[in-house]
């Protein structure tokens, strides 16, 4: 395109060489606007951030960097910004991919740990550092910058309390947790710090302490963290009336154009090669390329005919563009679109392209109902939502994807194979697991398909169909909803689950009750002395002579008379037997001798069977509750929602003719595929850890104890899975999508039993192989390890059906027994075993195989000598106590193993046709890396219909694993002015395989992007001008038209609170022809936002009025808010570092207290919650408070104020904290609150203020809403203060996320007027008047302030009419206003 004009040039010389300047004088400056964003802190270390970054990836990885840059701050000196930060990738480079390396250069771009390394940088400001000192340590709460200080703090720590340690911490890795915690302060790279590290580190190898390490730099440089990952927009402003300050402001006079912005071809001129051929020529080629540009950036109005195509014309143009420039063209439309919109008026449309895109648009409506216009981002199937996204969460979403295909790349997998893979769910359900109710154990009270007082229900499921109103409870004769209590007779809070079970008996609930009791099983125990023995041998007396239903009944009676906040004991049962059966002989019954003692241990078999944890327990149809919802108070409401929920189910099921008349309803329950005999709590833990298999080859034998000593634990799990042996069922060489291994000491009984129980297991099993691992508990020798050598041994020489009756011979007691006594191992042999072999490698074996096991128990497993274990597909279970894995347990971890992950990743790895040894190795492996990872939203399989015309396709680099990203787009929407620009930098980042749809819309009506825009992120960083390194991060609007008026905005992320701090320019109202040079804007950081969600545990809703305060160590009171009554929303406004949330003190404290919270980093139960800021992203934390028991009955807003009164003096009765006087001293000043933006109303405001301060004696106080103040305003406010004597307050609020969101700025702030008057101000304030900017006070507004708002929360005045020579301009005096207010005054609301 540029060849052809570029043969102009020598023409167009001639014409260029005579000109004079441009009209305006010599070269006239470029019009351009900048913005910039800064942190409040101080740019912190690169090297500290790449090492928060490592940390991610691995606790041992970020000590494994610290040794290898302990003193890397030495070349900092020497080499350049630049060469230092190359230096740090390079060391990075040891420990991680490319792709890791590239990302890491992106995370560092974005600063996206400097929050991180700030916040250590905060705690360790908290201690406080002691004075001069570069590092130092904390040793519970006492503090030294020496050395030689530590052994002395070290001897009485343990009588200090011991520090509070955070999630993120640096915890060096070691096993004992009852140890002195030291706690090092310093920046690593630096001598001090290595001083403090050599001596920490060698005493934590000694397991003498636990050392901690935290970031802090005691001179902060100067410069600041310039962050990205934002938007800017210049909107193009209505002119419908006056905005415009005209008060004359130079701008910048800064008119430097870096080289690349003249590179760019400009209608076919690429100016960067024209200065080189004609540097004298170089002002000249200026002038010509802003007439070019001028000329190109028509902004006459488009006709609606023009419009209607305009979207598929500038998917036309994309198209047309060479596939790599596209997204670069794209993102110039979509950016620039205010002066493309008329050059895209000329583009042809591609009609073939039309109809393919309107057949996709069709598809993607019936499948994933996007319809034409919506934007999708899809990033390996998963929905990245630039509405809720950032770059700092997009980032979080390429780590996690990276890991799984870097993971699965490694081990040999390739890109269709591992695609499969990569998009399998294999995260246990949310369901849950049922046991099977179906036990002779449970005692049924009532049946509903069989009792006489459910005769008259209806039989059949059909039933279940018929409509009803929602909530309602289907009456149908069938055991459909069954509730199992397991309870102790003689527990405290046994008597409020049997007075449950009561009343839904008595309210012909269509619930089926059963209870099992868990009594004393000690045979010598009898009924005088137990009242859980007494209650049974009752029960089964009355059931006798009566029935089930009765015996329920009296055993109800006997805990009635069990008063509240005690428990049952044998006279209440002897009363009861005595009222209710005067001729029953209770001695005979009680007795020692009783006949009713049948079944008594059955309950307590039963329960132990189930492996439930401590009573009381309940079931409903199997599934067991939760803790939380084992709360007798609520149980009711929780039943009622299970039954609800439990109807759709068999509404499903009916429907789809799963469930008929002729099946048993609880047998249809129990042969569900989450049916399982028993519950082990250690399988069903949701903290879960994983070996990571994924490693470089390692030869090294196990043997080869020094070599593996050395090795890092990704390496040494790789030696263990390679080395190892496995036992199966048969021999046959068949895939296992199982593998168990076992880890104990087998040389004690303890071990032995774990693996008897595995043996036992295998008999049955078709899914798993067995391989052991012995980790002993005292010191190896040759003589204390002769059964594990022996099982060792077996498992090295033998064939499998000879090795398991091997086994099952060597672990019996009476073997160990003979072993000790001198019998020699071959006495134990079993037919079919080869004697020989297995003789020559037992002599020969030696104990370093041994050690190589123990070493990786204790370094990867992170298992004590002697601790057991159980690792099935790499997920790590233990360490297990005596006793607690069972046969039945491991039938169980084979069937969620199997079912979860092992079956599905089977079936792939089967086509692969591979060996099977290795296939079950590779199972194992994939299974662990891919559960090792959190629980993802499901994915999407995003398919075309047709893919020729309407799709730019980026294809990956080959032979590498890739990104499958595809994105759905209309080019001229404000989602595409952002994702376009993503895409060029995720291009940049990684590998990635781009399908691009021009989601068009057709029949467009009016102009559909009224912006520039520019999203400020780059894959790394970059030098900027005189080589300084980084450069700042600016967004740019180079060759801006002149004549439109533009407001500047930014659009930064959910969580982030930023404010103007730098710019001579009205940034509300910029007019480019008024101004020479560029306009600059710096923005700052103020705040990242901590929000919340707050409800009443009691009455589920949000507790109105409640308030919260957030501090720090230092200082407990920095901020504080109040709860919404909608959602129970809150905000504080905080930073980077460990906050701690309460209850205001006050009528808030005093009233409630916090009962659990979520999202937080203290454990629920912590009365103060610890809150830890270490992240750009969005900190959302969920606060359950409960009245004191003391207070049960009170009005948090209601404190000795009459029912007179309405909500707001309610609200304004209590400030927790503030004296009478001083809250008196407040009220009397007059509080007025005022928006402002734009210099034009600052002085009106300025204007407003000065007229309320002339007609009034009272003091004043103004509040301006912070957020879009200019700078300029903030600097002036205190002299005007000082000079009128009032006083002022700024405050802000950040538009909350679950609000729906404006688009237009002016709209946002006239939001702001109206919707959070409740949270901008303190609870001090009774009463504050708005007054509009632009208004003039001819009057006290005392009068208003004392008006007595009867109760009401708002008050509106009425536009004045007064002034008879203004109506004029009263537009509501006329026409359609005038008809529709009557007689009403014209207001607003």
């Amino acid at each position: 395109m540029a060849a052809a004009p570029a043969l102009l040039v020598p023409l167009l010389l001639p014409l260029l060489l005579p000109l004079p300047p441009w009209p305006g004088g010599a070269a006239a400056s470029s019009k351009a606007v900048t913005a910039s964003l800064a942190a409040k802190w101080a740019a912190p270390p690169l090297l500290l951030e790449a090492s928060e970054f490592i940390a991610e990836e691995g606790n041992e990885k970020f000590w494994q960097f610290l040794e290898t840059v302990r003193e890397l701050t030495i070349y900092k000196q020497g080499d350049s910004e630049h060469s230092y930060y190359n230096l740090i990738l390079k060391k990075a480079g040891q420990f991680l991919s490319n792709l890791q390396i590239n990302l890491l250069k992106f995370a560092l771009s974005i600063r996206a740990y400097s929050p991180t390394v700030h916040m250590f940088q905060q705690i360790a400001v908290d201690e406080p550092p002691p004075e001069g000192c570069s590092a130092f340590v904390v040793i519970h709460e006492k503090h030294t910058c020496k050395t030689n200080e530590i052994k002395k703090l070290l001897k009485k720590a343990a009588k200090r309390p011991r520090p509070y340690l955070f999630k993120g911490d640096h915890k060096f890795p070691t096993l004992k947790e009852n140890v002195p915690v030291v706690i090092l302060y310093a920046e690593m790279g630096t001598k001090d710090f290595v001083k403090f590290h050599k001596l920490l580190s060698e005493k934590a190898q000694k397991e003498e302490i636990t050392y901690v390490l935290r970031h802090y730099v005691q001179k902060s440089g100067s410069r600041k963290t310039y962050l990205s990952g934002y938007g800017v927009e210049l909107a193009i402003k209505s002119t419908e009336y006056k905005a415009v300050d005209d008060t004359q402001v130079k701008a910048t006079n800064d008119t430097t154009e870096e080289e690349g912005d003249e590179e760019n071809e400009v209608q076919g001129f690429i100016f960067g090669k024209l200065r080189q051929m004609y540097p004298n020529l170089k002002d000249n080629l200026k002038e010509f390329r802003k007439y070019l540009i001028e000329s190109t950036n028509n902004m006459e109005l488009l006709k609606v005919w023009e419009l209607q195509d305009l979207s598929f014309q500038a998917a036309s143009q994309i198209r047309s563009t060479p596939v790599y420039d596209a997204l670069t063209v794209m993102k110039d439309i979509a950016q620039n679109f205010p002066i493309k919109a008329r050059s895209l008026t000329r583009v042809p449309v591609n009609q073939q392209m039309k109809n393919e895109i309107e057949e996709n648009q069709k598809h993607f409506h019936e499948t994933l109902g996007i319809q034409p216009g919506e934007a999708r981002l899809f990033l390996n199937g998963l929905h990245i939502d630039l509405d809720f996204h950032d770059p700092f969460s997009i980032l979080e979403t390429l780590k996690m994807e990276g890991k799984v295909m870097h993971g699965l790349h490694e081990l040999g997998i390739k890109e269709e194979v591992l695609s499969k893979l990569r998009n399998l769910d294999i995260h246990p359900a949310n369901g849950g697991y049922a046991l099977d109710i179906r036990h002779s154990s449970i005692t049924w009270v009532n049946n509903i398909e069989k009792d006489h007082i459910y005769s008259t229900w209806p039989t059949g499921f059909q039933e279940l169909l018929t409509p009803t109103f929602p909530g309602v409870i289907k009456q149908i004769r069938r055991n459909l909803y069954n509730l199992v209590l397991f309870i102790d007779p003689v527990q405290e809070n046994a008597a409020d689950f049997m007075k449950l079970a009561e009343l839904t008996y008595h309210h012909n609930m269509a619930l089926r009750v059963g209870v099992v009791f868990i009594l004393n099983t000690t045979e010598e125990i009898d009924g005088n002395e137990d009242a859980g023995v007494a209650l049974w041998r009752a029960f089964n007396y009355i059931a006798e002579e009566t029935d089930t239903s009765q015996a329920f009944i009296s055993i109800i009676n006997m805990f009635h008379e069990v008063k509240e906040e005690d428990f049952l004991t044998v006279n209440h049962v002897k009363n009861v037997l005595r009222n209710e059966f005067p001729r029953a002989n209770v001695p005979s019954i009680l007795g020692i001798h009783s006949e009713y003692d049948e079944e008594r241990k059955a309950g307590a078999t039963f329960y132990k069977k189930t492996g439930l944890g401590p009573l009381p327990q309940a079931l409903f149809n199997g599934v067991p509750f939760n803790s939380e919802e084992m709360d007798a108070a609520e149980l009711e409401t929780i039943i009622l929602q299970k039954i609800i929920d439990a109807t759709g189910f068999f509404q499903r099921a009916v429907f789809m003719g799963l469930l008929n008349d002729q099946m048993d309803t609880v047998d249809f329950l129990m042969e569900q595929h989450n049916v399982i005999s028993r519950i082990n709590p250690t399988i069903f833990s949701t903290e879960r850890r994983y070996i990571n298999f994924i490693s470089t080859s390692v030869p090294v034998d196990t043997e080869d104890f020094s070599t593996f000593s050395f090795l890092d634990s990704q390496d040494k799990s790789a030696v263990i899975s390679e080395n190892m042996k496995y036992l199966t069922r048969k021999d046959e060489d068949v895939i296992y999508a199982v593998t168990i291994w076992i880890i104990a000491d087998f040389d004690k009984p303890a071990g032995r039993r774990l693996l008897s129980n595995a043996l036992k297991h295998l008999k049955t099993s078709r899914h798993t192989r067995l391989g052991l691992v012995n980790n002993p508990g005292s010191k190896i020798t040759e003589d204390n390890t002769a059964i594990a050598r022996g099982i060792l041994t077996a498992f090295l020489t033998q064939k499998n059906s000879s090795l398991r009756s091997f086994l099952s011979k060597l672990v019996k007691e009476e073997t160990t027994e003979a072993l000790a006594r001198g019998t020699k191992i071959k006495e134990f042999f079993v037919l079919g075993l080869d004697d020989n072999i297995f003789e020559k490698k037992y002599n020969t074996l030696g104990v370093n195989v041994i050690k190589t096991h123990q070493m990786f128990c204790r370094e990867v497993l992170k298992l004590l000598p002697g601790q057991m274990a159980v690792v099935s597909n790499g997920r790590i279970l233990g360490p297990l106590n005596e006793n607690e894995f069972f046969t039945e347990d491991f039938q169980l971890l084979e069937k969620i193993t199997f079912s979860t992950s092992g079956e599905k990743i089977k079936a792939i790895v089967k086509e692969m046709k591979i060996s099977n040894k290795r296939a079950s190795d590779l199972i194992m492996k994939i299974d662990a890396l891919l559960s090792s990872l959190p629980k993802k939203e499901m994915r999407q399989a995003v398919q075309f219909l047709k893919e020729h015309h309407s799709i730019v396709k980026i294809d990956p680099q080959q032979n590498e694993p890739f990104y499958d990203v595809v994105a759905i787009v209309d080019p001229l929407t404000r989602e595409a002015q952002k994702m376009a620009h993503l895409l060029i930098v995720l291009r940049d980042i990684v590998n990635m395989k781009l399908k691009l749809f021009m989601n068009c819309r057709s029949k467009l009506s009016e102009v559909p992007l009224k912006s520039f825009y520019r999203f400020v992120l780059e894959p790394e960083l970059t030098s900027g001008a005189n080589n300084l390194f980084p450069s700042e991060p600016v967004a740019k609007f180079l060759e801006m038209p002149e004549s439109p008026l533009l407001t500047l905005n930014m659009i930064t992320p959910e969580s982030w609170l930023v404010e103007a701090v730098n710019s001579s320019y009205d940034l509300d109202n910029i007019h480019l022809e008024d101004i020479e040079g560029i306009v600059t804007a710096e923005y700052e950081l103020e705040y990242l936002l901590l929000e919340g969600h707050c409800f009443d545990m009691t009455t589920g809703q949000p507790p109105q009025g409640l308030q919260f305060t957030l501090g720090m160590k230092s200082n407990p009171v920095m901020v504080d808010t109040i709860v919404m009554a909608n959602l129970g929303y809150f905000q504080l406004k905080a930073n980077p570092g460990a906050w701690t949330l309460r209850l205001r003190k006050g009528r808030s404290d005093d009233v409630y207290h916090i009962l659990y919270h979520e999202g937080t980093d203290s454990p629920a139960g912590l009365k103060d919650v610890v809150v830890v800021l270490n992240n750009f992203r969005s900190k959302i934390i969920k606060i359950q408070v409960q009245k004191k028991t003391s207070k049960i009955n009170e009005d948090l807003l209601n404190d000795g104020v009459t029912e007179e009164k309405g909500i707001w003096e309610s609200i304004t009765s209590f400030s927790g904290g503030i004296q009478t006087e001083e809250k008196e001293k407040k009220n009397y000043s007059l509080n007025i609150f005022s928006v402002a933006s734009g210099h034009l109303y600052e002085r009106f405001l300025r204007i407003m203020m000065v007229s309320v301060l002339r007609h009034t004696k009272t003091p004043v106080k103004f509040w301006f809403l912070k957020n879009y103040l200019s700078p300029t305003f903030k600097e002036v406010i205190p002299y005007l203060a000082k000079e009128y004597g009032f006083q002022y307050e700024l405050v802000q609020y950040k538009w909350p996320r679950w609000l729906y969101q404006q688009t237009e700025k002016q709209r946002i702030i006239w939001g702001y007027k109206i919707l959070f008057l409740d949270v901008l101000f303190p609870l001090a304030v009774d009463k504050i008047i708005f007054v509009d900017a632009d208004l003039i006070v001819r009057d006290d507004l005392r009068e208003l302030r004392d008006l007595d708002l009867n109760g009401a929360p708002y008050g509106y005045t009425p536009f004045c009419d007064s002034r008879t020579e203004m109506d004029g301009y009263r537009f509501w005096k006329s026409g359609y206003w005038a008809s529709h207010l009557g007689k009403r005054k014209y207001h607003i609301r």
